[in-house]
C-alpha cells in the first residue's frame, strides 16, 4: 500500500473524532477496517491505527499551534475537513523524521483538492505555511 493510500485512511478515521467520543473511536475504527471493499492488510491497519492515535495524542499541542499562527482562522472555526489536514500534515512536519516537510505539504493540499472544498487546498497550504 502507498503511503498516499495510508495518509488517505488516516485521515478519513481522524475525521470521524469530530462525530465519536474517544471511548467510541476504538469501534469506529474496528468498522472501518471491518469494511469488504477496504484493501488493507494487517500490517498497514495497524500502521493508520497507530498514526491515528498518535495524532490525537498530540491534538492539544496541534491545535494550539495553529491557533497561534492562524490568527485569522482559529481551529473553532475551520471546517472540519481542513482542520483534519491540517492537523495530519502538522504532526507529519514535526513528529514523523521518515517524511519530508515538502510532501507532507503537498500530500496535504492533495487531500484538500479531493476532499476539500473549492477553497480548502489555498487554505490548507496557507495556514500550513504560516505554520512553518
Amino acid at each position: 500500500m502507498t503511503r498516499r493510500e495510508l495518509r488517505t485512511y488516516t485521515f478519513k478515521l481522524l475525521y470521524r473524532t469530530f462525530f465519536y467520543s474517544e471511548e467510541e473511536m476504538n469501534e469506529q475504527q474496528d468498522l472501518f477496517f471491518d469494511d469488504s471493499e477496504l484493501e488493507i492488510d494487517v500490517f498497514d491497519t495497524e500502521y493508520v491505527r497507530n498514526r491515528v492515535n498518535a495524532v490525537m495524542e498530540k491534538i492539544e499541542e496541534i491545535d494550539k499551534a495553529i491557533d497561534e499562527k492562524a490568527t485569522s482562522w482559529k481551529v473553532n472555526r475551520m471546517n472540519y475537513v481542513d482542520l483534519t489536514i491540517i492537523r495530519l500534515a502538522y504532526y507529519e512536519i514535526n513528529y514523523d523524521d521518515d517524511i519530508p516537510m515538502a510532501v507532507a505539504i503537498n500530500e496535504a493540499v492533495e487531500l484538500a483538492k479531493i476532499y476539500g472544498g473549492e477553497e480548502s487546498s489555498s487554505f490548507v497550504n496557507g495556514v500550513l505555511a504560516k505554520l512553518l
